[in-house]
């Protein structure tokens, strides 16, 4: 069984449930000679973790890596790297109620339907955002290939919550992403959108937004079309991510409004170098990556637990009941997602380079 695994030459497999005693994955098929160190992973998990700021859940958890196998001085083995974190402010009383009355817009419903009501419903259990800590575990490997393979660089930023918008770009995303607690490179913009999702939470209630990721130095060939072609292996992974709802690449929708003549990406040579003066394609043609920096958006839904009165059900009455959520919860996922959302990213371009053939199985 394979559900819980992202891709196929390089291979993350999560596990572990959000209130269980701790969670980890396993990377299968990464090549031996990364240079890596647990200082390195530690900084990218830092920058998701929660309680990290008044605008996430005020769940402390220090998500503190601990490597148990595939690296070795500071250096991957090219043998399965396992990692762990351990679950420790957890306060499962919180979700009592939802054993019999599921949450709306939650995993709680359909997992106790499709698991006979054996699944794990505390924190929303494996369907729990928490797992994706071991998205960005796995991710900082697939960036440190990445870089070392093609020097790619991978820049993830806020562009919107709720209505607020950001006229932001890569240049100083990539310098100033991470420079206030929104994740957004416009102080300004951000400062606006911190106030929103405080504004927010007090009345109870959540807020969503989208993610902008630009890919740069992607060499051209990389995706297995037709089923596994690129832009089609990012969206999945992306919808991995709890709350996201949306992906689109390059102009996107936008692409709809306008002319075959103004969308298309006319081609252009500079000292032999194939470019296209435009990007409106998102750097991939036919779900095969053409050089150019890989550009897409993805949507994150307002999260669902929310302090406000909801109406729901009782599971086993299969009578209305009204349901109060009680724990700690983001009011806007989006400030947390930006590392994820680069891990995911990676991992796909990651496996995609080892199918290729463009990344060898040692790193000298």
């Amino acid at each position: 069984m394979t559900w819980s695994t992202l891709g196929e030459r390089f291979a993350l497999t999560v596990f572990g449930e959000s209130h269980g005693h701790s969670i980890g994955c396993v990377i299968s098929g990464c090549p031996s000679g990364i240079p890596i160190t647990v200082k390195e992973i530690q900084k990218e998990l830092d920058l998701r973790k929660p309680g990290i700021s008044k605008l996430t859940t005020q769940r402390k958890e220090q998500d503190r890596v601990e490597i148990l196998s595939g690296i070795f001085n500071d250096h991957t083995t090219g043998s399965p790297i396992c990692m762990t974190i351990k679950n420790k402010d957890t306060r499962s009383e919180d979700y009592d109620n939802i054993m019999k009355t599921p949450r709306p817009g939650h995993a709680d419903f359909t997992a106790w339907e499709k698991y006979g009501g054996f699944n794990d419903y505390r924190g929303g259990g494996h369907f729990s955002a928490r797992l994706t800590a071991c998205f960005v575990m796995g991710g900082v490997v697939a960036k440190k290939l990445l870089k070392t393979s093609f020097n790619t660089d991978i820049i993830a930023y806020v562009k919107e919550i709720g209505k607020i918008k950001s006229s932001s770009n890569f240049k100083s995303a990539k310098k100033n992403r991470y420079s206030n607690d929104v994740r957004c490179p416009d102080s300004i913009i951000a400062k606006k959108m911190s106030n929103a999702i405080i504004k927010a939470r007090r009345s109870g209630d959540s807020l969503g937004g989208v993610i902008e990721c630009q890919i740069i130095n992607v060499p051209v060939g990389l995706g297995e079309p037709i089923f596994s072609a690129l832009d089609s292996e990012i969206s999945r992974a992306m919808f991995s991510i709890p709350a996201v709802k949306g992906v689109e690449f390059g102009k996107g929708f936008e692409s709809t409004k306008i002319l075959g003549s103004e969308n298309n990406d006319q081609y252009s040579v500079t000292r032999k170098k194939i470019t296209t003066k435009t990007n409106n394609s998102g750097g991939i043609l036919g779900g095969i990556s053409n050089g150019m920096p890989i550009e897409f958006r993805i949507a994150f839904k307002p999260p669902s637990s929310i302090l406000k009165k909801q109406s729901s059900f009782n599971l086993k009455s299969k009578k209305a009941e009204d349901l109060v959520v009680k724990g700690r919860h983001d009011p806007c996922v989006l400030p947390r997602a930006v590392p994820i959302v680069e891990s995911v990213a990676a991992l796909v371009l990651a496996d995609h380079g080892l199918r290729s053939g463009q990344i060898n199985s040692v790193i000298k």
